[in-house]
Formats: structure tokens, C-alpha cells, sequence
């Protein structure tokens, strides 16, 4: 199937303009009018439902029903290729896809005019919309099977393997840059590997493909236009409520506007939930109420560290990403290091239930004088203790409640010391925090005591691979969290216990990252063909 090349199109989607512009630079031989016989058959976009609605649909939606083949819930990374790939296997299939955000050209960060987050309501919008948190993130492509889950232990390293060189491919196809980091064999990379064994840590090695955040954008817009032009159904602005269920098959979903209006019945031959790690929780609840299968898994608890360039100047020229694991004395949990963004920015997500969270992200073009790199810490719980999601809200809620609703900021040094981080401290150090609205003071007064001393040994451990990695002035932000918790019980064929549902993406406990959850839709695309 071919891909279509670029287009310079700056429209609404929701518009009728936007369809006629398109249908004008279309590539191919087809005139005008076969395309617009064309659209005519999938539908025409409609302004209040921002998506492409068919008459056949349209009478359904007014009847308060609908029926669709398949029915994918949330539009990140494991759903946009789950229907990507039935449309490249050749599938005839009705599909919809339920996204409670909005399209990737409708996304909008204020924080961008303001200069401090906005707290959006009803969602964050570098979090929520089409391509979930992908479009605003860092937008790095992990390319080994080593990275992003526990996926190959369900399907197999050497499957995952090739799916993620074919995912790649795909994303090659719509515009990401072919220039991979990490596959350096220098010298420098031998003397980094041998510090790293001498300090007590893992180096694994990773190539990486790095969209850029800005970057990634434009890839994802394009494979939404992508989606839409060949008859893929976007509701956005829709949430799931609930799964349809009757004799222990699932039937199809309850949906309504965020708000809680237009609430309708869509009716399917196989649900996929792909809601990613801001629908962790809501998994969870569906999970318990229907019976689905699962265990508690594992949920990271971190920060956010941001040191000068200078430090990570080799690493950053030679791996890109330090993609480092440890596990320090005297707790033995397993922590690493995650989403290296040189000369990038820290950010701020939030969640639901007004939780403010860190993370990074990484520009092609725009940098900074910062490196900043996340650590976390994975914890597990069994018994009597099983809401792994529930504990870091908690940790989150509580560093919130001391930043008064904004992000944490403290020098390392102070942890040493024992004292709080204050903005004139700040102001005369040599590492200056890019997350500007972030607030001086103590994230020891939140974090756990096993988690943060975990942090301090690995971070003095990196110091000794990176010199200065773990010098006074290294700034920590908190919190980090990253909620993966139910793992969803399922076979190789990526079915639940559960006729008709399917669980895929960071949500379902099996993927961590952009790449994984591509690879998890592309295997669920070609099941559901």
C-alpha cells in the first residue's frame, strides 16, 4: 500500500474545507469528482462529531445505536496501528475509533503563551488527543526488543523483534527522520561500557530514532489524515463509560461526550482498549467489574533529573540515550534510567484528578544548555497491598500538595544535606531549571524513604560512569510517575478471558513507550484482519 507524501495543509479537520483542499493535492491520476464520489460513499467530516460520518452511520447514531466491526478506545500509538494495519492488510472491516481528546492539529498547549501550566480542563492536552501522549512527547523510537516491556515474554523476543523493524518501517514511510542514534561501537562507547560494569550497573544497548517533539507531531498528523482518508472513524471528544456484556462476551461499549452528554451504544465484533497510561486507572475498574483477568504489576516511582550538557557530553554524543539499570544497596529494587533528552526540556503532564506529574521532551531543531533524564524506581505489590496505581497517586498528590499544585524542584546537594532547595539558591546555580513555573522546596517530604534512597545510591553510582552526574547543583523534579499497573492476563493471539476485548498498549500492563505499543497494535491489526 502506498503512503501518501506530505501535504501542505493548514485546515480544520472538522471542516468541509478541509476535505475539498485535501481531495485537490491528492497524488494519483483520479480527478476531482471520482474523489469526491468517493467521499461521498465514506461519508462527509461533520463539525459537531469531528469525524468522517457516513449517512449509513449518521442514521444509526440518531437511532441512539451504531454498529461497527471494530471498535478501538483511545487513539495513542496501539490503536492508531491497530487500525493502520488492518488498512494495510487489505481489511474491509468497519472501524471507529473513541478518542476523548482531540485530533493532533487541534491540540493545544497554552503553557507554550503563558509561560506556566494552565491545568486544563477536562484533560491535559499534552496527554490527551490523538497519538495520546506520542505527539508531545520526545518522541523516541526505542528500536530493541530489550526496550519497552514485557511484551517479548508473551509473544517472544524474536517476534518482537521483527515487528518493531516492520512498525519502524512504518514510521519511515510517514516522515521520521532515518538517522538512528546508539549504534556507535567507538572506543568511547567501550570505556563508557567498562565504567558502567565498574560502577555496579547495566548498560543496555538500544538504537534510537528520534522524531523530536515537534517533529513527531507532523508524523502523526499525518497518519490521522491517513486513518481518516481511507475510511477509518474518529469520534473525538468521546469517552468510554462502560463495556456492553452479555454471557461473557463483550458486546461492544457505552459511550458520551466528556461532558456526559450524547451518550450512545456502539455495538462490535471485538473492542479493543487501548488507553494508555493515563487510562491505567479506568482499566483497572473495568477489569474488576467484569471480570477480566489480571495481576498487579509494576508501577515506577521517580524523578526527573536535569544536569549542564558539559556532564553528558560523551554520552550524548556517542549513545544518544544512557539507557543504565542498577540495583543499589541496600533495597536491591530495580531502577533506571529513562527518556534521555539532550539539550531538552523538562515538562509538566497532568492527569486526572488535577495530578501534576514530570516528564521531558526533546526537540530536533529548538535546544537548551540541559540534559534532563528520568529515574525510577519499580515497585511491586502482592498482599495484603494490590493497588500499585493508588500508592504513587498518592506520592504524587502529596509532592503536589507541597509544590501548592505545581512540580517540585530541589539540588541535589540539599538532599545530602538535609535541607530544602530555595529560588535564590536557584538563581545562582549553575544548572538552570527549564521548567520555569517549577517550585523550590523538599521532595523528601513526599517521597518514600526506600524510593529516594534508592535514587541517591544509583545516582552516585552514574556519577562515577558521568562525573558531575551527582555534583550539588543537579536538579531533581518530582514526581514521576509512570502507571503501568494492571498487567492483563492474555494469549499469544492477545486475547483476554473476556470474548471480543482486547487489551493492548502501556495501559494493559504489557508495553512501556512509543515503540512497544506500535508493535502491540500491529500484532492486534493483523489478528483482527
Amino acid at each position: 500500500m502506498t503512503i501518501p507524501a506530505k501535504r501542505d495543509i493548514i485546515t480544520n479537520c472538522a471542516g468541509l474545507f478541509f476535505v475539498r483542499r485535501f481531495s485537490m493535492r491528492l497524488a494519483g491520476t483520479e480527478n476531482v469528482r471520482e474523489k469526491r464520489k468517493k467521499r461521498e460513499k465514506i461519508g462527509s467530516p461533520c463539525g459537531k462529531y469531528g469525524f468522517y460520518e457516513s449517512e449509513k452511520y449518521k442514521t444509526r447514531r440518531q437511532n441512539g445505536t451504531m454498529k461497527k466491526d471494530v471498535v478501538i478506545i483511545g487513539a495513542g500509538p496501539a490503536g492508531i496501528f491497530t487500525a493502520l494495519e488492518m488498512l494495510r492488510r487489505g481489511s474491509k472491516k468497519s472501524i471507529l475509533i473513541v478518542e476523548k481528546g482531540k485530533s493532533v492539529e487541534n491540540r493545544r498547549c497554552p503553557k507554550n503563551v503563558t509561560g506556566k501550566c494552565m491545568n486544563c480542563k477536562p484533560f491535559c492536552h499534552i496527554t490527551t488527543g490523538f497519538s495520546g501522549a506520542g505527539a508531545f512527547s520526545d518522541g523516541k523510537l526505542s528500536l530493541s526488543a530489550e526496550v519497552g516491556g514485557d511484551l517479548p515474554l508473551l509473544i517472544g523476543e524474536e517476534l518482537a523483534q521483527e515487528t518493531i523493524n516492520y512498525a519502524d518501517k512504518i514510521y519511515l514511510e510517514f516522515g521520521a527522520d532515518e538517522h538512528v542514534e546508539g549504534i556507535n561501537v567507538s572506543e568511547e562507547v567501550k570505556e563508557i561500557r567498562k565504567r558502567t560494569i565498574q560502577a555496579g550497573l547495566k548498560l543496555v544497548d538500544c538504537p534510537i530514532r528520534h522524531m523530536g517533539t515537534e517533529k513527531a507531531q507532523q508524523i502523526y498528523l499525518s497518519i490521522e489524515r491517513y486513518l481518516l482518508e481511507h475510511g477509518v472513524e474518529i469520534m473525538f471528544e468521546y469517552e468510554c463509560k462502560t463495556l456492553i456484556m452479555g454471557d461473557g462476551v463483550c458486546k461492544g461499549v457505552e459511550i458520551a461526550k466528556w461532558n456526559g452528554t450524547d451518550s450512545q451504544e456502539i455495538f462490535a465484533d471485538d473492542v479493543v482498549v487501548a488507553t494508555g497510561r493515563r487510562g491505567a486507572e479506568w482499566l483497572e475498574k473495568i477489569c474488576e467489574t467484569y471480570g477480566v483477568e489480571h495481576v498487579p504489576s509494576t508501577v515506577d516511582i521517580g524523578v526527573r533529573v536535569e544536569v549542564r550538557n558539559e556532564v553528558m557530553e560523551t554520552v550524548n554524543k556517542v549513545l544518544y540515550e544512557s539507557k543504565l539499570i542498577g540495583y543499589p544497596k541496600p533495597f536491591k529494587n530495580k531502577v533506571r534510567t529513562f527518556c534521555q533528552n539532550p539539550g531538552g526540556f523538562v515538562s509538566q503532564e497532568n492527569y486526572d484528578n488535577n495530578l501534576a506529574v514530570v516528564n521531558g521532551h526533546s526537540y530536533k531543531d529548538l535546544k537548551t544548555e540541559n540534559t534532563n533524564v528520568s529515574i525510577l524506581c519499580s515497585h511491586n505489590f502482592s498482599y495484603p497491598f494490590n493497588q500499585p496505581i493508588a500508592y504513587a497517586q498518592k506520592i504524587g498528590e502529596l509532592t503536589n500538595m507541597l509544590g501548592a499544585g505545581h512540580i517540585l524542584v530541589q539540588r541535589f546537594g540539599d538532599i545530602l544535606d538535609g535541607k530544602r532547595t530555595w529560588d535564590k539558591e536557584l538563581s545562582r546555580s549553575n544548572v538552570r531549571p527549564t521548567l520555569k513555573d517549577a517550585v523550590a522546596g523538599d521532595i523528601t517530604a513526599a517521597m518514600p524513604y526506600r524510593t529516594m534512597i534508592n535514587i541517591i545510591n544509583f545516582m552516585q553510582s552514574v556519577d562515577y560512569v558521568l562525573p558531575g552526574f551527582a555534583s550539588a547543583e543537579t536538579l531533581l523534579y518530582s514526581p514521576e510517575l509512570k502507571f503501568y499497573s494492571n498487567r492483563i492476563k492474555m494469549d499469544t493471539d492477545l486475547n483476554t478471558n473476556i470474548r471480543g476485548l482486547h487489551c493492548l498498549g502501556d495501559s494493559s500492563g504489557w508495553t512501556r513507550g512509543l515503540m512497544m505499543a506500535s508493535v502491540m497494535g500491529v500484532l492486534m491489526g493483523r489478528k483482527l484482519v
